[in-house]
């Protein structure tokens, strides 16, 4: 089994079990007693594009999961300038995750073509 067919996987079941977890949470929100209500947040997603990222510069709130997502035929990375984090090089389709715990600035750039940077800002 190839790590795409794994990673393709993956996202699948991590989807269904957060529509899972919204269906179960709606009876909830039909109670009597008034249910605390918690906003969809979308998990950030940067594209990866004619050897671009789709987002120069990105803000989110600590504790936030960004994923860059190569849509290029060319292989890519991401890697912070204190080395802080770093893909493996992604192929087209390929997929990579970070959680951001502490606020703070992180550029980033890939490895392979060093033109492409960006920019996370973390509060």
């Amino acid at each position: 089994m190839n790590i795409t067919l794994i990673r393709q996987c993956a996202r699948q079941l991590a989807i269904a079990l957060a529509i899972k977890g919204l269906v179960g949470a709606m009876p909830s929100a039909c109670a009597e007693e008034p249910a605390q209500q918690v906003a969809a947040v979308s998990a950030p997603v940067v594209s990866i594009d004619n050897f671009a990222f789709n987002k120069d510069t990105l803000t989110v709130p600590a504790g936030t999961k960004v994923t860059w997502t190569n849509h290029d035929d060319m292989l890519h990375t991401i890697v912070d300038e204190t080395k802080s984090f770093k893909s493996d090089p992604l192929d087209s389709g390929d997929s990579f995750s970070h959680v951001f715990d502490k606020p703070g600035t992180y550029k980033y750039f890939c490895s392979l073509h060093p033109h492409m940077t960006g920019t996370i800002i973390v509060q």
